[in-house]
């Protein structure tokens, strides 16, 4: 039996309304037992609204986390760590709320991460595993990942994917208050301050989906910040400051 009782997911919300109703309906009706946790940027479409209708259904189940702006997606995953990390919550989810990844892997991971410290959702794990991405997203999402691998050492064939199950050993293991990059690049950052303290980082193959509504949140402010950051923690790395205070 696994430990859904002890587990939350976590989704960031900026415009997703037409997204939203769905996830949830979807994740509980799949995982009963399971919390989820909204955090929502002030969408300007309405999706902290339709949590607040929703949360009637899932009481003591369904959360909303709502911020004053649009301060991006590594902010929201810290501010949701530190609402888990505050209350009883023993496995962290990381999740999208457009579908790429699919609710159904959420039994898989939690499964893995029950033997590790940290369990991903790889889209590159045994081949490419990715649906309706144009070459050119493709390519850029690969070559990332052979960068950040190549520049950091971290032995993962996904290393900036969203979709994870931290224990909260692993969380508890981390400064979230020294956490630099904010964008995709975010993901990288936490699998590798995990990895490089030596904790057990295991990756389970997904099929990732291309968003079926809404608009990618990709931009080139997002590529140039993971471009130096991969340097700037590899740096830290070598000079013995990953870990250090702010």
């Amino acid at each position: 039996m696994l430990p859904y009782t002890e587990s939350l997911v976590i989704i960031p919300t900026y415009n997703e309304v037409a997204n939203i109703d769905k996830m949830i309906e979807t994740l509980f009706s799949l995982y009963p037992d399971i919390s989820l946790l909204i955090v929502d940027d002030s969408s300007p479409d309405g999706t902290a609204q339709a949590v607040r209708e929703s949360a009637d259904r899932y009481p003591g189940h369904l959360f909303l986390l709502e911020r004053k702006s649009k301060q991006g997606i590594g902010t929201a995953y810290t501010d949701g760590f530190k609402w888990a990390l505050s209350r009883d919550y023993n496995y962290i989810f990381e999740m999208d709320c457009d579908f790429s990844h699919d609710p159904q892997d959420v039994a898989r991971l939690l499964e893995s991460a029950c033997g590790a410290d940290l369990a991903i959702g790889s889209r590159y794990k045994d081949g490419v595993r990715i649906i309706n991405w144009s070459f050119k997203r493709l390519f850029l999402s690969y070559f990332a990942c052979l960068y950040t691998r190549i520049v950091t050492g971290i032995p993962l064939a996904d290393t900036t994917g969203g979709f994870k199950c931290f224990t909260r050993k692993a969380l508890e293991s981390l400064n979230l208050d020294n956490i630099v990059s904010n964008g995709y690049i975010f993901q990288l950052e936490l699998n590798y301050k995990i990895w490089a303290k030596g904790m057990r980082i295991v990756e389970v193959p997904i099929v990732f989906h291309e968003r079926r509504k809404g608009k990618s949140k990709m931009n080139n402010e997002i590529i140039v910040e993971a471009l130096f950051k991969v340097i700037q923690l590899r740096f830290k790395r070598m000079m013995g400051i990953l870990h250090n205070d702010p």
